[in-house]
């Protein structure tokens, strides 16, 4: 997915059309009288000057602003943010905000410039033979954490299931390196592989979801409620 949004090759069709979907879907929420709706933002959404410390990024909610994300997207996730919001202070809409992060999961795309780092290193890893050399963009150590497609669901049925408007992390607390990430994946799959690490997109140093607002949000009595019952 680097490959698509940090070339900056589609910045226009990026933030054209996922405007253009928010601004619809807005719309005819609105005048379908449909009270409650759900928008999915995004951890590019944080200042790339809080993330260069590979070991110690900055990803708590309230440090979007001042804004200065690294992609076009993350400029696009939080003017869609502000639309959400402000549909919610002038009609009334019940929306809700999440920003997620890294999330992956079996029908993820996995060709095509669009896949997240895990299934792009999963395809690497598949293809190779024991003993093969996989190619890494930049030095490995950039930091990110992935949250599984069924954990993020829960959250977000818990987030829609509550008081609690956002924006909101729904995300792993589990950093690793990208090269820690190769390690585990060639381990389960039995195979030893190296890597070459080369020139190539890798958007922020380091990126970690910071879940301390849900937690004081629940300990302070906002309900949420279970997703599964």
């Amino acid at each position: 997915m680097a490959g698509f949004i940090f070339t900056g090759e589609n910045d226009a069709d990026i933030m054209h059309n996922s405007a253009t979907i928010n601004l619809n879907v807005l719309d005819a929420c609105h005048k379908r009288n449909i009270r409650r709706v759900f928008y999915s933002s995004s951890a590019c959404a944080y200042p790339a000057y809080n993330q260069q410390d590979p070991a110690n990024p900055k990803c708590s909610e309230d440090s979007a602003y001042p804004a200065a994300p690294d992609s076009e997207y993350g400029w696009e996730k939080l003017f869609s943010e502000r639309l959400y919001l402000a549909y919610r202070r002038n009609h009334g809409l019940k929306t809700h905000v999440a920003r997620y992060h890294n999330i992956f999961g079996p029908h993820g795309a996995w060709t095509g410039g669009r896949e997240k780092a895990p299934a792009a290193i999963c395809r690497k890893v598949a293809l190779a033979r024991s003993g093969d050399t996989i190619d890494i963009w930049g030095d490995g150590q950039q930091t990110r954490s992935f949250l599984y497609v069924d954990e993020c669901l829960e959250g977000t049925i818990r987030l829609l299931r509550s008081d609690f408007t956002g924006p909101v992390n729904i995300g792993s607390e589990e950093m690793v390196t990208i090269n820690q990430l190769v390690d585990m994946i060639a381990e389960i799959a039995g195979k030893q592989i190296e890597k070459q690490h080369i020139d190539g997109p890798q958007g922020v140093r380091g990126r970690n979801s910071d879940n301390r607002l849900i937690r004081v949000s629940m300990a302070a009595g906002i309900r949420v409620y279970p997703a599964r019952s």
